[in-house]
């Protein structure tokens, strides 16, 4: 067995995939030619980013990549100036995706950037509330431009009116301007994702430390529950899904919507009776924009939406219907999530042996 990491730079090319490299940017791949590039990557732990990326990267879908890099890593070394720490490196190695964290290690540097961190950071934390609010309206604009874009077919030849009112410009340019624009979105959405996310993370990290020192032997499932029940957004699709399956078997169509045929097939029939024409009025309710969510990650072009094929929620949707005439409890018990989390606070706050420690203690939860 090893008793070490494998260099990144003596890691063999899978076999079937010799070339991979020049699919792939220079900057993104194991430097070779450049000696101080070189032990700076022989330096680093580099992990497998399979959470994100579970296939090989395709090249048209690294901007994705690169639009993350950038927000992540700006945001912790130039914006709030995360003390111990800078961005995440990428690198591309056989076509997956590697990552490492930059650290700082002089401690002088790390003492410089505290108040700043504080300052910045407290900020946010003292405002989070209003600023939350008024990141979902920036939010909400992004979206409604994204509606806005659209893509024509290019036509065989263009109209007269490109001619005769010297337009000077063609479907062509107009088809990369709004692609210019799509992308311009995407790397806008990437910054506003890590207005908050890192702060979020800082704060998490603050708690389980802090109540580390307070209660050493505390399990870290404990220390999860605390923060437990919180109403996140990304389980609003399957709860939009299990919504539906309680509607449809109270309108008593649960039958139909059990038939494993086509969404569309079953869209049709419930077309014909006015409970399924009820039924159908709030998918498109909850599908707007609750089904635009992703069938994979979303990090590759070719992970579509439940939009896109309404096949994949349907399926789901089955799943819910059987589960709950089965007696089963779906979706996300929130109630008793939070209920538990609020007992354990209480309790081990109770324990708590000084003010300094429960102020501490109230103060990072």
């Amino acid at each position: 067995m090893a008793s070490k990491f494998m260099n990144p730079h003596d890691v063999p090319t899978i076999p079937g995939t010799e070339g991979w490299e020049r699919m792939y940017p220079y900057h993104y791949q194991f430097s070779k030619d450049d000696p101080v590039r070189a032990a700076h990557e022989s330096s680093q732990l580099w992990y497998y980013d399979g959470l994100h990326y579970p296939e090989p990267h395709y090249p048209f879908d690294l901007i994705w990549d690169e639009a993350w890099f950038l927000a992540l890593s700006q945001n912790n070394t130039r914006t709030f100036l995360v003390p111990p720490a800078l961005g995440i490196d990428h690198r591309i190695l056989n076509g997956r995706v590697y990552i490492t964290p930059i650290g700082i290690s002089d401690p002088e540097e790390i003492q410089r950037r505290i108040p700043i961190f504080m300052k910045r950071a407290g900020y946010y934390y003292e405002n989070w509330d209003n600023l939350y609010e008024d990141w979902k309206v920036k939010i909400k604009k992004l979206l409604d431009e994204l509606e806005a874009v659209s893509f024509e077919t290019l036509p065989d030849m263009e109209d007269e009116s490109v001619v005769f009112e010297n337009k000077g410009t063609g479907s062509g340019y107009e088809l990369l301007t709004q692609y210019d624009k799509l992308i311009h979105m995407g790397l806008l959405v990437w910054q506003y994702h890590f207005e908050f996310l890192n702060l979020g993370y800082a704060a998490y990290v603050t708690f389980i430390n802090t109540a580390n020192m307070i209660f050493p032997d505390i399990p870290i499932s404990t220390l999860t529950k605390m923060v437990s029940g919180i109403d996140v957004v990304m389980y609003r699709p399957d709860a939009e899904l299990i919504r539906l399956a309680k509607m449809g078997i109270e309108l008593g169509l649960d039958g139909l919507l059990l038939k494993e045929t086509d969404a569309a097939v079953t869209m049709a029939e419930l077309d014909k009776t006015p409970k399924g024409k009820k039924w159908l009025e709030e998918l498109e309710k909850a599908r707007y924009p609750w089904f635009h969510i992703s069938t994979g990650t979303g990090w590759y072009h070719h992970h579509i939406s439940w939009n896109d094929d309404l096949n994949n929620p349907f399926a789901s949707l089955r799943m819910h219907i059987n589960a709950l005439k089965a007696g089963k409890e779906v979706g996300r018990p929130t109630g008793k999530l939070i209920a538990e989390r609020d007992r354990i606070i209480e309790e081990y706050r109770s324990l708590i042996q000084t003010d300094d420690d429960r102020e501490s203690f109230d103060q990072t939860l």
